[in-house]
């Protein structure tokens, strides 16, 4: 991991202006990442989602190196709804940064889903003190792809905060 790197990039809401970007790094990353996964949108239909409605209606944050959108999370009320980054910045510590944001932005806990295919995300998420808490066929899922639910039962001492 290059946490210098890292470092020189910026964690940020995302902008409505961002919607593009945010999508793009979806895409690329959703294709490098799960190449057996058949997304349940084409990608006219992805960037819409993104632009008309993740990036506008729901609490997104872009990692932002220089202008450039490299990475995304999306997190909805103790979820990790989201978690992209472009496959050419995995490894550099960004990952690191949005779960730890993540965290900080629901300390009472988290849990979030990824297909059981992703092996990497499955070790980056244990990682960081997620353990695997249901498995499904997918069923339920728009990629009807089997799936894991991961669970970080947050900080002990989250609830003796003023």
């Amino acid at each position: 991991m290059n946490s210098q790197n890292s470092q020189r990039i910026a964690l940020r809401r995302a902008r409505n202006e961002d919607g593009a970007a945010v999508a793009d790094v979806y895409l690329r990353s959703f294709d490098a990442a799960l190449p057996t996964v058949r997304r349940a949108h084409d990608d006219d239909g992805v960037r819409a989602f993104f632009r008309d409605v993740v990036v506008v209606h729901h609490e997104t944050w872009v990692a932002d190196e220089g202008g450039t959108v490299v990475g995304m999370m999306v997190l909805e009320e103790g979820r990790i709804e989201q978690l992209y980054l472009d496959p050419d910045r995995r490894g550099h510590g960004i990952g690191d940064r949005f779960v730890q944001l993540a965290k900080e932005r629901s300390p009472q806990g988290l849990e979030l889903w990824t297909f059981q295919v992703n092996a990497p995300a499955h070790r980056f998420y244990e990682r960081h003190d997620f353990v695997a808490a249901e498995r499904t066929d997918g069923s339920d899922n728009e990629e009807r792809e089997p799936d894991i639910r991961y669970v970080w039962k947050g900080d002990a001492t989250a609830d003796d905060r003023p």
